[in-house]
């Protein structure tokens, strides 16, 4: 008797690169650097100056100082005190806001619009398909009512 085989390590790690979800994820990560590079660009180039129109595009100037004196260097870094460097934050939460509205308003919503179209036009050659079929079965019936009316009164007249 021989005992049953467990898969090599190799193999099973082949099998898990050969899996579609890891191929997926590989090109999902890809396509997400190379979209990253367009995101920034839309960020910096537009985005930003049409902030800065309003108010200062730079925020990481701003900070309260919780214990005197405070001082902090172009850089960022702090130099003495203990500064609570709030312009920071909010200049790193507005990036991430912009930067996912961008994404949203120019990739998400007009990609769920189009699946949203395909569908719709799949559903609409289903529907109307159905609507053949339906139709062809209805004439069947009607041609086997009429064979049957004939046979009927065929069987009559004899």
């Amino acid at each position: 008797m021989s005992a049953k085989q467990e898969p090599s390590v190799w193999q099973g790690f082949k099998a898990f690169l050969m899996r579609g979800n890891v191929v997926d994820l590989a090109v999902a990560v890809v396509i997400g650097a190379a979209f990253t590079n367009i995101v920034n660009s839309v960020v910096k180039g537009l985005i930003n100056p049409l902030v800065g129109a309003i108010g200062t595009q730079n925020l990481d100037h701003y900070y309260s100082c919780l214990q005197a004196p405070c001082a902090v260097n172009a850089g960022g870094s702090v130099k003495s005190g203990v500064p609570i460097l709030w312009g920071t934050v909010i200049g790193a939460t507005l990036t991430f806001v912009i930067t996912a509205a961008v994404v949203y308003f120019l990739m998400v919503l007009p990609m769920s619009k189009y699946l949203a179209r395909q569908e719709a036009r799949k559903k609409a050659r289903r529907g109307a398909q159905e609507v053949m079929e339906v139709t062809e079965l209805e004439v069947l019936k009607e041609i086997r009512d009429a064979l049957l009316a004939q046979q009927g009164t065929g069987r009559d007249t004899r």
